[in-house]
């Protein structure tokens, strides 16, 4: 079988170095890859994406959609690691786990738009309960999550990891006016008919997730409880290489939930904890952000795409 041309643009941020170390040795594809002149040349950036098999986006939201507009090569697969086109009709959104049908379908396409890091655990959490009815699509939700410092990019990591990380905060919310850019992609993803509140922050730790979204059982339909949400999310995943449910023993077990204890893999994990007698629940998700969250959902993709070529 002969080699996939697989194109990296913006290889030198985060994601794109965790995709091409995630990517090294493997004797299936080739990478394709600009030198730093040929970088912000709009020029040699559309030869290349036009010339491969599967382009990887690895970029901010604008130059995102000026790539993918210059691809004229019909033949040319694209998985955008932005948030440009996460809610776009024409783009699949690249959660393999998140139906039955969407792996199969994220191997069939032309455009796949990669999950951001916080959707990947909110969509995953609510997603099939919203489906089996057990959470109401207009249930008023508050969304809480902590992320590793990479979630900021370049720019975060030179602040915590530069010259004067020793002013950067050990802790900080942001997203204060409410309007941070994934809450749509959650409300899509997660067939949401209200808009959920998400309230992000950064720790001063390099990268993981929790993200938590506590519920109210006088809001959900009656019969809800702590094993009926949990039963219905091991369903959902039954079978995942990648998506694991605690179960009950294992959740009671849990202390504390370690936004750290997922990195350098493609896991997530999900629980769900409950206070039956005060009637209160809450859905947790751990995971790597720049692993599930980034890199290793591109690269997981990239397979499902790859193996649709074979």
């Amino acid at each position: 079988m002969a080699q996939a041309l697989v194109f990296i643009d913006g290889d030198q941020g985060t994601t794109g170095l965790q995709i091409h170390e995630r990517l090294r040795g493997r004797d299936d594809l080739r990478l394709l890859t600009l030198p730093e002149s040929g970088r912000k040349d709009p020029a040699r950036r559309a030869e290349a994406i036009n010339s491969c098999d599967i382009a990887i986006l690895c970029l901010p939201d604008g130059p995102a959609r000026q790539a993918a507009a210059s691809i004229v090569n019909p033949a040319v697969s694209v998985i955008d690691a932005s948030s440009a086109h996460r809610t776009h009709p024409d783009w699949v959104y690249g959660f393999p786990e998140m139906e039955e049908e969407q792996a199969g379908r994220i191997a069939r396409a032309r455009r796949v738009s990669n999950p951001g890091c916080y959707p990947t655990g909110a969509v995953a959490l609510l997603r099939p309960l919203v489906d089996a009815g057990l959470v109401p699509s207009d249930c008023p939700l508050a969304i809480h999550a902590v992320s590793g410092y990479s979630g900021g990019g370049r720019a975060a990591v030179q602040a915590y990891e530069g010259p004067d990380a020793g002013e950067a905060p050990d802790f900080q919310v942001y997203g204060l006016g409410l309007a941070h850019k994934h809450t749509p992609e959650i409300e899509r993803h997660a067939r949401l008919s209200q808009r959920p509140v998400f309230l992000p922050s950064y720790g001063a730790f390099r990268q993981g997730i929790v993200l938590t979204i506590a519920l109210q059982a006088r809001l959900l339909p009656a019969g809800v409880n702590g094993a009926r949400l949990r039963d219905c999310l091991a369903s959902r995943y039954a079978g995942s290489r990648s998506v694991r449910v605690a179960d009950e023993a294992e959740t009671a077990a849990l202390e504390r939930l370690d936004p750290q204890s997922e990195n350098g893999t493609n896991n997530l994990r999900l629980a769900v904890h409950a206070n039956e007698a005060a009637g209160q629940f809450l859905l947790s998700a751990v995971f790597d952000n720049l692993g599930k969250g980034a890199s290793g959902a591109a690269v997981q993709n990239l397979d499902l795409m790859l193996a649709a070529r074979a």
